[in-house]
C-alpha cells in the first residue's frame, strides 16, 4: 500500500518487490479532453487496486515492427494515461529510471511484456514505465489542439514521478529517462522542452529516431489523414471520428513530392517543432545549451534499418534506381566514394540507417554541452536465420533484462542464452551505475569518440562509424519542411 496525492494505491507483491500498475497520472483523455492537453486526475475516495495495466492508448499498427501491442484490458474509467512502478523497498530513496517506449510515435504501450521491470529494479532503482497518446491522438496536428500531446504526456508522467515517487521508495532528486527509437526521440525532446526542465537529471537515449517536423509539413500530413477519411484535420471534425483505418491505410511514400525526404522515413507522426512547446529541435537547443546539467548516454545499433528493409520484404531487392533516389534526397556529399564497395543495397541500407537512427543518435552527444557518453550496439541477432544483423530494437530485451518469449526469440535467437545474458548484466549494471551518478563505466564522449561497443566481448574504443560520421559532420538534423513542389516520388522503395 502506499499513499500518493491523488489517495491510497494496493499494487501486488511480485518476489522480492512491489509492483503497481495502472495509476492515472492524467484524466483520462476522452470527450472534451481527446485532444487536450493532459490534466490532472480526480481524486479517489477508497484505496485504487493498482494490480492491472491500464488501457493502451487508441493507436494503428506498426509496419515491420518487432513488438506487437498488448490486447487492451477493460476500460475501467481510469483512462490510458497511467503510470506502473516496481520497487524494492516503499521507504527507501533509490533512483530512478523512468522508460519511454518506441513505436514511432504511431504505437506502442507501457503495458508490453518486454518493459516488465522487476529485473531492472532488482538493480537497486526504482523503475516506473508509463503510457502517452500516440498517433492522431498524441501527434496529430489539428486545428483548436496544442501541437505536442504525446510529448506533454510524458511531462506530465515526470511531473507525477516528481510529487509521487518518494511513496514508492524512489529519489525524486535522482531521476533518469531512458527510452529507444521513438521512446530516444521523446527522450532528445525534453532535453530541449522548457517545461521539461528540472523533472530529470540524467537521460539514457537508445536509437534516436531524428525526424522532426514543421507544423507546416505536420498539418499536410494530418489533413491528407483526416481527407481520406472524408473529414477536416479539426478538433470539431475528429470529434466523434477514429482514424486508426486511415493510418493503417497511409504510405508516406507516396507523398514524397510535398513531404520531401520525410516520406523516406518509417512514420507519419514525429514531434513538432512549435516553437511553443517544442521551442527548436535537439540538436540545436543543445548547442545553446540547454540541458547542460543533463547527464547524457546516447548510442545506437549498428544496423538500424535492417529490420525495417526485412519488414517491407526488401532484403535483397533494393534496386541501383532506389538507391540514387534515396542519395539525391537524404544524403551528404560523397556517399559513393565513402563506400566505394558497397552494393545498392548495402548503400541504401546504411544511408537509412545513418539518416533515421545513427547519426541523431551520435550528434545528440557531439552537440551536448554537458557531460555524454557513447556506445553502439554491435551484437549479431541470432534469430531470423541471421538475417538482421545488430538491429533496430535487438538492444531493448538486454536493457531490461526480459530474455523470453516469442519476440525475443526471433530477434536474439533461441534462450536462455548464457552469452547474451552475461551481456544484458553487464548493460544493466552501465545504465543503473548511471543512474545512480557513478558513471556507465566508460569515458566520456570526447575529441578521441571513446565509445563503448557491445558485442559478445564489449570493448571501449573510438567510434567504428566514422566513415558515416565525417559524412554527416555539417548536418545538424533540421526540421523537416512542407515541400511546395510535386515532383512525384522518384526512387522511393515500393
Amino acid at each position: 500500500m502506499a499513499t500518493i496525492s491523488r489517495g491510497q494505491v494496493r499494487g501486488t507483491a511480485e518476489g522480492t518487490l512491489a509492483v503497481f500498475r495502472g495509476i492515472p497520472f492524467a484524466a483520462p483523455p476522452v470527450g472534451d479532453l481527446r485532444f487536450a492537453a493532459p490534466q490532472p486526475p480526480r481524486a479517489w475516495e477508497n484505496v485504487l487496486d493498482a494490480e492491472a495495466f491500464g488501457p493502451i492508448p487508441v493507436q494503428a499498427e506498426v509496419p515491420s515492427s518487432a513488438v506487437a501491442p498488448p490486447p487492451s484490458p477493460f476500460d475501467d474509467g481510469r483512462g490510458c494515461l497511467t503510470v506502473n512502478v516496481w520497487t524494492a523497498d516503499l521507504s527507501g530513496a533509490r533512483p530512478v529510471m523512468v522508460w519511454i517506449y518506441g513505436g514511432g510515435y504511431l504505437a506502442g504501450s507501457a503495458a508490453d511484456p518486454g518493459y516488465d521491470g522487476a529485473v531492472l529494479a532488482q538493480e537497486g532503482v526504482v523503475v516506473v514505465t508509463f503510457n502517452y497518446r500516440v498517433g492522431v491522438e498524441g501527434f496529430g496536428q489539428l486545428a483548436g489542439a496544442p501541437a505536442n500531446r504525446g510529448l506533454l504526456d510524458q511531462v506530465a508522467a515526470l511531473e507525477w514521478v516528481r510529487d509521487n515517487v518518494a511513496a514508492f521508495g524512489g529519489d525524486p532528486g535522482q531521476v533518469t529517462v531512458f527510452g529507444q527509437s521513438a521512446g530516444a526521440g521523446g527522450v532528445a525532446a525534453l532535453l530541449a522542452m522548457p517545461c521539461a526542465a528540472g523533472l530529470f537529471h540524467r537521460a539514457i537515449a537508445q536509437s534516436v529516431l531524428g525526424t522532426f517536423v514543421s507544423p507546416e509539413l505536420a498539418a499536410d500530413v494530418m489533413a491528407t489523414i483526416a481527407a481520406s477519411a472524408g473529414t477536416t484535420a479539426t478538433v470539431e471534425g475528429l470529434r466523434d471520428i477514429s482514424l486508426t483505418a486511415a493510418v493503417d491505410a497511409l504510405d508516406i511514400r507516396e507523398h514524397a513530392g510535398r513531404w520531401g525526404a520525410f516520406a523516406y522515413g518509417v512514420t507519419p507522426f514525429s514531434p513538432v517543432v512549435d516553437g511553443d512547446v517544442l521551442p527548436a529541435t535537439p540538436w540545436q537547443a543543445l548547442r545553446n545549451g540547454a540541458s547542460r546539467d543533463v547527464e547524457l548516454i546516447v548510442g545506437h545499433t549498428r544496423d538500424e534499418f535492417r529490420k525495417m528493409l526485412a519488414g517491407r520484404g526488401l532484403l535483397g531487392r533494393v534496386t541501383e534506381e532506389m538507391t540514387t533516389g534515396a542519395l539525391a534526397a537524404l544524403a551528404p556529399d560523397g556517399y559513393r566514394a565513402a563506400f566505394p564497395d558497397a552494393t545498392p543495397e548495402l548503400r541504401y541500407e546504411t544511408l537509412h540507417s545513418d539518416w533515421l537512427f545513427r547519426m541523431p543518435s551520435v550528434n545528440l552527444a557531439r552537440d551536448h554541452t554537458g557531460r555524454s557518453y557513447l556506445y553502439e550496439f554491435v551484437l549479431e541477432a541470432l534469430g531470423s536465420g541471421g538475417a538482421l544483423g545488430a538491429c533496430h530494437g535487438a538492444d531493448v530485451a538486454l536493457t531490461f533484462g526480459n530474455l523470453t518469449g516469442p519476440l525475443v526469440e526471433k530477434m536474439l535467437g533461441p534462450q536462455p542464452n548464457a552469452e547474451l545474458t552475461a551481456l544484458s548484466a553487464a548493460m544493466r549494471a552501465a545504465w543503473t551505475g548511471f543512474a545512480r551518478g557513478a558513471g556507465p563505466g566508460w569515458g566520456e564522449f570526447d575529441a578521441a569518440w571513446t565509445t563503448w561497443v557491445i558485442g559478445a566481448d564489449p570493448i571501449v574504443r573510438s567510434y567504428p562509424e566514422q566513415v558515416s560520421a565525417n559524412l554527416w559532420a555539417g548536418h545538424d538534423f533540421p526540421c523537416l519542411p512542407l515541400r511546395s513542389s510535386a515532383p512525384g516520388r522518384e526512387g522511393i522503395d515500393s
